[in-house]
């Protein structure tokens, strides 16, 4: 890609910005673990449940999953139907990337963020905790993530426009999925 295109600068600080996020989420996956164990050692060995903890997986494994979106995006790392993309070129692949970001990730995105609104937006006014005593208080946060996936993907969604057009434009380069994993 360009180093001294501007849309090549605002990939990699997109692109960046994906990959921090993302870095710093995975690491709620071993926070998980390693809560998961601690209750099931104080449930089967000492006979203590504490239910805070065990709705501390869940918000972990929701956030790991809703906030490691764009990073999975930025990876090429959902699911794919690619009869049609893999023996295609690079300018190929950028079209379907261009149409498959401009016709599908982007508006639905919009609409997740829409329809959510309301419903993160009660639930922030509520101050909404656990339903269940001794649970975590802060279940409002928990539902913001269903705004800030959306966003995060919308980002990211751009960077893929800004790189495939780079593409088309003939100024940037679509990186092989063995280079691009290994980032």
């Amino acid at each position: 890609m360009s180093q001294s295109h501007p849309a090549a600068a605002l990939v990699r600080l997109l692109d960046g910005f994906s990959e921090w996020t993302g870095r710093l989420i995975a690491w709620l996956t071993l926070l998980m673990v390693v809560v998961t164990f601690v209750v099931v050692v104080m449930r089967y060995v000492f006979e203590q449940g504490n239910i805070a903890l065990q709705e501390s997986v869940i918000y972990m494994h929701s956030f790991v999953f809703l906030l490691g979106a764009a990073y999975t995006l930025k990876h090429d790392g959902h699911v794919r139907v690619d009869i049609f993309y893999r023996p295609l070129g690079e300018k190929g692949k950028a079209w379907i990337n261009l149409f498959g970001t401009l016709c599908l990730l982007l508006p639905v995105c919009v609409f997740l963020f829409w329809i959510s609104w309301e419903y993160v937006a009660t639930s922030w006014e509520l101050k909404e905790g656990s339903q269940e005593a001794g649970g975590i208080a802060y279940r409002y946060i928990l539902k913001s993530a269903l705004l800030v996936m959306p966003a995060m993907m919308v980002l990211q969604g751009v960077t893929e426009l800004l790189r495939n057009l780079l593409v088309l434009t003939g100024k940037g380069h679509l990186l092989p999925a063995e280079e691009e994993h290994a980032l």
